[in-house]
């Protein structure tokens, strides 16, 4: 089982290729990566971080790729730096991606209902066109927002399934948290206890566990509770152990969770 995980390198603060490498890795997979962009942080919390965008490499490495007989179970794309990584991301599913793989977008896009820096609703369009071409799609409740201008999640949902067979919203706002999933022509909900704070990397360890319980057969329901138990228990655990929350969650020691889950496959 070979997964490619598309998404940046932030050296430090735990999300994003360095979360993406070790969760793949717990669930049996072998995994490659194309970096999008290097940061010397992530951008939630820290300042004066350094930013530098890696279209002209990836332009080789894809070049590279080609004279090697690669393919791919999953392609799992997340965070991409402009509108041409964007483009670029579909020729390389379209390329290495097998016949019968699958396609995860976490369409990274903004938080509390505001774009990220340097995304604007042209780049949303883009997004959008990724998201089209995707088996499973996992905007958070703003990414859900500015892909369909619905802040009810239930029309959200509706218009997205028309876009991707099957989006998952993730952390809908409710007094109780829950997960929102379309299957078999309609919305599903699975309830998830709720943590409160801002957990940096949480989308990033949910998205990464979520494809590889996808290369590994789990159908939506069986992978997103697995997901979703492992999220929760390495919230739990970085709520009491990391003080500075900008530095990531300590998911490492619930890895188990999916090393279990799939030992034998």
């Amino acid at each position: 089982m070979r997964i490619l995980a598309i998404n940046d390198i932030s050296c430090t603060g735990k999300c994003s290729l360095t979360v993406a490498l070790p969760v793949l890795s717990a669930c049996g997979a072998t995994v490659d990566i194309l970096p999008t962009a290097l940061l010397s942080t992530h951008t939630g919390g820290f300042t004066g971080y350094t930013f530098l965008p890696l279209d002209g490499e990836m332009e080789k490495i894809f070049e590279h790729w080609s004279t090697l007989p690669l393919s791919y179970d999953v392609v799992y794309s997340g965070y991409l730096g402009s509108r041409a990584q964007i483009e670029f991301v579909k020729k390389v599913k379209d390329r290495f991606l097998k016949a019968d793989g699958k396609f995860v977008v976490d369409p990274v896009l903004g938080d509390n209902f505001t774009f990220y820096k340097g995304f604007d609703e042209a780049f949303a369009a883009g997004m959008r066109s990724l998201c089209a071409e995707a088996d499973y799609i996992l905007p958070n409740e703003t990414e859900s927002f500015l892909l369909t201008g619905e802040r009810d999640f239930s029309k959200a949902l509706e218009k997205l399934s028309e876009i991707c067979p099957h989006p998952i919203i993730t952390g809908a706002s409710a007094p109780d948290g829950y997960f929102l999933y379309y299957e078999d022509g309609g919305e599903k909900r699975m309830p998830l206890e709720k943590v409160e704070g801002s957990f940096h990397g949480a989308g990033d360890v949910f998205a990464s566990a979520f494809a590889g319980c996808i290369a590994n057969g789990l159908p939506l329901k069986e992978a997103l509770s697995l997901t979703a138990e492992f999220c929760y228990r390495a919230i739990l655990r970085t709520e009491k152990e990391v003080p500075d929350k900008k530095y990531g969650m300590n998911y490492e020691r619930e890895l188990y969770l999916l090393t279990d889950a799939f030992k034998g496959r």
